[in-house]
């Protein structure tokens, strides 16, 4: 057997057991210890900078190397000299050591500091205290159900720990000190689901205050140029789940609108301010309404996603969320935590006044020196329209892609300067940003008001909780257009080329662009692992809904649930309350008189009781061997051997030096229950 498997083993062991010297309790539990400053450091590793990660790991493997040679701590110079270093480090690399990444890596590296200087059971107590706090501190990085469970874990084994050091003399067995944790777990949940409940909330978590600037996402950004979307067409990061009142739309409506870009400077797409494109008139028909909820993950940018058309009421309008000139959904603030939200929108609309045509300086600009086969193919289609009005120009440019060999790929070949006329003329390759971008280009060259719009289409039905689930790998871009007396008309020129990009999810649409090689990655997954990803989402889904998106209106509403006014001062007075009587409940408990049971002696008086019906005298002052040898003429041959050996196996118990079984403690008092004592 491999000597790691030996030691692994031995470890093991060692853990499970009970020990009997202090010297071996003392490296039991210096074992544990590491154990849960492992699980402790583990979720901070993605964003700790690399050196600081190899330094933690470097000093834990080296005290677990002391830890199992048995051999002394380094002395406390060289320690001093490793502060000095390490805090050297954190100001070079953030130039401070406050704030958010800065001080949770300097935190974590004083963590495996301490660990090489544990001499006394003080020493243990400064690290688990230590190794909580820094627990907390991950909840500013993010609050994932994964988090939160390895979190939960290595609580446990901290306290475990602590149980495990202040045990005064004999110890107990693993099991034992599990349970006792698992108890004050338990005590600590009411309390706890009082304080998650009822606790005033703010606008924000508690661990965001005051940190930095969230560091970027991935996901959509506010510019496009050839490649920038097809970078999340294969990520199957969530970008946003949907609970739907009733039925989805068809699939040919979902359309959650993002940015909209009408600057181009020959390679990229880029927004207009803001005031250059405010004022525009929007008209909803009621009868199209869909009402659904949105849970957006955080993604670092202002932008609320919502269907096409939402109406600004309910949580809209209580987060203040507001709608651009363009159409273009925006909050007060990025969003860098879970939001949720409730929204109505209008799936036919008109956007934009139909008998104002927009400013053509803003809408039909082209860069000069750029594209000059495409503006001349313009010009041959203003000749070859019918009657060259713009849904005219419109519907020629949507068969000019029809018609000829265009094809939707996800690796498209690489464009020059003038990337419109390469990709219309020579490769006519590429994805939806390709084919919006060329659209638009074509339709400000013929005079046709037109701009980028980018967000999302589609979305996939999680089969276990029913969520609508909507992944970066959903992220599109398609056009409008100002038509007279319709007003900004939405045209989609990818669905004129790949109808599956609309009317089939996003992983049917990449398995028809991919190459047959490439196509490999996004084959359909077996039914089972397609089983189980539905599952965990449908998890982490109730995790995000019940505990992350908890929030201040939705603790309003539960106090008007309560039948109580849904003020800040209401749900102060209701948790000052409640936290008042479980403190008063917890502290009953903990006065009350507690009689400590003993199990074999309960089997003992049973046993006794039993004899005395059937003819024995017995007292209560008698020892079990006393008993045995008075058991004589009363009792049949049978139930007298039964009688005796019980009897042996409680004094065999009752004076032995190590602990009863519990499984053989168990079959002894079931044996004592079913014993029937006949008489002779």
């Amino acid at each position: 057997m491999p000597a790691w498997s030996i030691a692994g083993r031995q470890a093991l062991t060692t853990l499970w057991h009970a020990q009997v010297s202090s010297g071996a309790r003392e490296r039991r539990d210096t074992l544990a210890l590491l154990l849960a400053t492992a699980l402790v450091a583990a979720p901070h590793v993605e964003h700790l900078p690399l050196w600081a990660t190899a330094i933690i790991a470097l000093v834990w493997l080296w005290r677990l190397g002391l830890l199992l040679a048995q051999r002394p701590l380094p002395p406390r110079w060289l320690l001093i000299v490793l502060l000095a270093a390490v805090t050297g480090g954190v100001l070079l690399e953030f130039r401070t050591i406050a704030g958010r990444d800065a001080g949770v890596t300097l935190l974590l590296l004083l963590l495996g500091l301490k660990l090489l200087e544990l001499r006394a059971r003080r020493d243990v107590f400064v690290v688990v205290f230590l190794s909580l706090f820094v627990l907390l501190a991950q909840f500013m990085f993010g609050q994932a159900l994964p988090v939160a469970a390895l979190a939960m874990l290595a609580v446990v084994a901290l306290f475990w720990v602590l149980v495990s050091v202040n045990l005064a003399e004999t110890d107990l067995p693993a099991r034992r000190k599990l349970a006792i944790v698992g108890r004050a777990l338990l005590h600590a949940l009411p309390l706890a689901a009082v304080m998650f409940v009822l606790f005033p909330r703010l606008s924000g978590p508690l661990w965001s205050i005051g940190t930095q600037a969230a560091t970027a996402r991935s996901g959509l950004s506010d510019t496009m140029a050839p490649g920038s979307v097809g970078e999340l067409l294969l990520s199957e990061e969530i970008a946003f789940r949907v609970n739907f009142d009733g039925a989805p739309p068809p699939r040919a409506a979902l359309y959650w609108r993002g940015p909209v870009l009408a600057r181009f400077d020959g390679r990229t797409w880029s927004p207009v301010p803001e005031i250059a494109s405010a004022g525009t008139r929007l008209d909803f028909d009621p009868a199209s309404a869909v009402e659904y909820t949105v849970t957006l993950e955080p993604h670092e940018r202002p932008w609320l996603f919502a269907l096409e058309m939402p109406a600004l009421d309910g949580d809209l309008a209580e987060l203040g969320a507001r709608r651009t000139g363009d159409g273009q959904l925006l909050a007060t603030r990025p969003v860098t935590q879970r939001q949720r939200y409730a929204a109505r929108s209008y799936t036919r609309f008109a956007l934009g006044d139909p008998q104002r045509e927009p400013p053509a300086r803003l809408w039909t600009q082209l860069p000069a020196g750029f594209n000059p086969r495409t503006l001349e193919f313009a010009q041959q289609l203003r000749q070859s329209a019918a009657d060259g009005t713009p849904a005219a120009l419109v519907a020629a440019v949507l068969e000019y892609f029809r018609r000829n060999e265009f094809f939707y790929t996800l690796q498209p070949p690489p464009l020059g300067r003038d990337s419109v006329d390469e990709f219309l003329f020579d490769t006519r390759r590429g994805f939806c940003e390709h084919y919006a971008s060329a659209f638009v280009v074509l339709m400000r060259a013929l005079g046709v008001p037109a701009r980028v719009v980018t967000g999302y289409h589609g979305g996939e039905v999680n089969a276990v909780d029913g969520a609508f689930t909507v992944r970066q790998a959903d992220a599109h871009a398609w056009a409008e257009v100002w038509l007279a007396g319709r007003g900004w008309v939405q045209v989609d020129p990818t669905a004129a080329v790949d109808p599956t990009r609309v009317d089939q999810s996003a992983r049917a649409a990449r398995s028809v662009a991919q190459p047959a090689g490439a196509a490999l990655i996004n084959l359909a997954p077996p039914n089972w692992l397609r089983q189980l990803r539905w599952n965990w989402e449908a998890v982490e889904n109730a995790w995000n809904q019940w505990v992350l998106t908890y929030s201040a209106e939705r603790q309003r509403n539960l106090m008007e649930r309560l039948g109580l006014r849904p003020t800040t001062e209401t749900v102060a007075l209701v948790f000052a309350a409640a936290l008042a009587a479980a403190l008063l409940l917890a502290g009953l408990l903990a006065l009350r008189q507690r009689v400590r049971r003993d199990p074999l002696a309960e089997a003992m008086a049973v046993l006794r009781e039993r004899l005395q019906r059937a003819g024995v005298a017995a007292t209560a002052s008698e020892g079990p061997r006393a008993l045995r040898e008075r058991l004589g003429a009363p009792l049949a041959e049978p139930s007298r051997a039964t009688a005796a050996a019980l009897l042996a196996e409680i004094e065999h118990w009752r004076y032995a030096t190590d602990h009863v079984p519990p499984a053989r403690l168990r079959a002894l008092r079931r044996a004592v229950r079913n014993f029937r004592p006949r008489r002779a």
